[in-house]
């Protein structure tokens, strides 16, 4: 008799486990509290869906247990993500280390992933709340009672609630005995104190953004600020931001420094400030940024260095330079909050990895269940990251499962390398053949 996988949530693991749940030959379900599957990944990377990245830098990963992240990305690969893509017919593209679907579109992909589990006969029900799950595997949901021989688990966490993470499967977890470690929004805007951020909102430039709590540094990142009405926000906002989170919430005050000339070192930028002075004596003491940032910006830091707008250049104390090239090298701003959960891109915090198998992804409380994707305690930073733990969690959860394979027990044991063919080593279908396309250097 077929092994009875059923899995909840159609996200990215979800459907990525569905299909390797079935490719073992399994009777495979899928439950989905929404209407429709996959909507969160819809939206990932702007709509173009960057799969994962071919680079991971020191950092990119986030967690209470870095060794289980480290251990899973080593199990499933992102050379066997990038196959498992190309076995479903997707032409990759590599736009400097950031692979996404030829197409350019989000929708390719899940489509992608929709024609293969039909194909291989996965049930999805849409709509479908999931009320309770017994240690024995059974559930009770709104659409009737179901029993499983294997349980994956992916059913997301608390960020992007429009897109249908509503934190459902936490309670599900804990229910079950597994701990929570507080998920917080993470990959999102910052929350500032001071009151001149009204005046900078929409402004964008260059700059390097340095987390610090408790006058400790915690993070840092270089890349596009934006200036909004009530804080700090783009990419390197969002790449720091789950620490001043957790930060806040324990209780710590938490500061950034924003250096708004990043390519220069302090007294290289006070020379060019010592220069400006002196060739430009005769301008407006306002308009002494002029050129070097945008306007709006320029005047909020001439008046934090203590320069008024009455005046010429030339009146402009050497002392007041000084400070002005310190303003830019490192303007101090107070984390009051992180946005809510609406704003994030993905929660940091979860379900306890000590408490799940990293080789199987298996529950090592409850035998049969398996854990996978966002709803674990691991987050990664933008460019493909959290793609990229969804997928690996998925394909290992979903091979596992539909196998059988029981805590302990990795899939193969050569050396953690796992083999994703069909159930008694059949050679998987490759219908399609597929390239990665590289991209001249800087070409979106």
């Amino acid at each position: 008799m077929k092994q009875q996988v059923i899995i909840i949530g159609a996200g990215a693991s979800g459907l990525t486990a569905a299909i390797q749940a079935a490719r073992q030959g399994a009777s495979v379900t899928v439950l989905e509290h929404t209407s429709k599957p996959g909507k969160k990944l819809l939206s990932t990377g702007n709509g173009k869906c960057n799969l994962t990245n071919l680079t991971t830098p020191e950092g990119a990963y986030r967690g209470s247990q870095s060794w289980f992240i480290k251990r899973v990305l080593e199990n499933i690969t992102v050379e066997q993500t990038l196959e498992f893509f190309r076995d479903l017919g997707l032409v990759l593209t590599d736009r400097n280390g950031y692979v996404y679907p030829n197409s350019g579109q989000a929708a390719s992909v899940l489509e992608a992933l929709l024609f293969e589990l039909d194909h291989l006969g996965v049930s999805i029900i849409t709509d479908c709340q999931v009320q309770e799950i017994k240690k024995d595997l059974s559930l009770v949901t709104s659409k009737g009672k179901k029993q499983a021989d294997a349980l994956i688990l992916a059913a997301g966490s608390m960020a992007a609630p429009k897109t249908g993470s509503d934190g459902s499967g936490y309670e599900l977890a804990k229910a079950l005995g597994h701990h929570i470690i507080k998920p917080l929004p993470a990959l999102v805007q910052l929350k500032c104190r001071e009151k001149w951020y009204k005046q900078a909102a929409g402004v964008r430039t260059e700059a390097s953004v340095t987390l610090k709590i408790d006058g400790k540094t915690e993070a840092a990142d270089r890349g596009e600020l934006q200036f909004t009405d009530y804080g700090i926000s783009g990419i390197p906002v969002f790449q720091v931001s789950r620490f001043a989170a957790r930060g806040l919430d324990a209780g710590h005050k938490v500061t950034a420094e924003l250096d708004l000339l990043p390519s220069m070192d302090f007294n290289s930028a006070r020379q060019l400030l010592s220069e400006r002075a002196k060739r430009l004596d005769y301008r407006p003491a306002e308009e002494f940024l002029n050129g070097v940032l945008n306007h709006k910006l320029a005047r909020i830091l001439l008046r934090e260095a203590g320069i008024g707008s009455a005046g010429i250049v030339k009146d402009i104390a050497p002392a007041q330079i000084k400070k002005l090239a310190a303003v830019l090298k490192g303007l101090k701003t107070e984390i009051l909050a992180a946005n809510s959960f609406d704003q994030a891109q993905v929660c940091s915090g979860g379900i306890d990895t000590r408490e799940v198998d990293p080789d199987t992804m298996e529950s090592k409380l409850i035998s049969g269940l398996y854990l996978a994707g966002e709803i674990l305690d691991a987050d990664g930073i933008c460019g493909g990251y959290n793609l990229q733990w969804a997928w690996s969690c998925g394909i290992l959860a979903g091979t596992c499962a539909g196998r059988g394979t029981s805590c302990g027990h990795p899939v193969t044991p050569d050396k953690g390398k796992r083999d994703l063919s069909g159930k008694h080593g059949q050679k998987r279908r490759m219908p399609f053949e597929h390239t990665v396309m590289q991209k001249k250097q800087g070409q979106e």
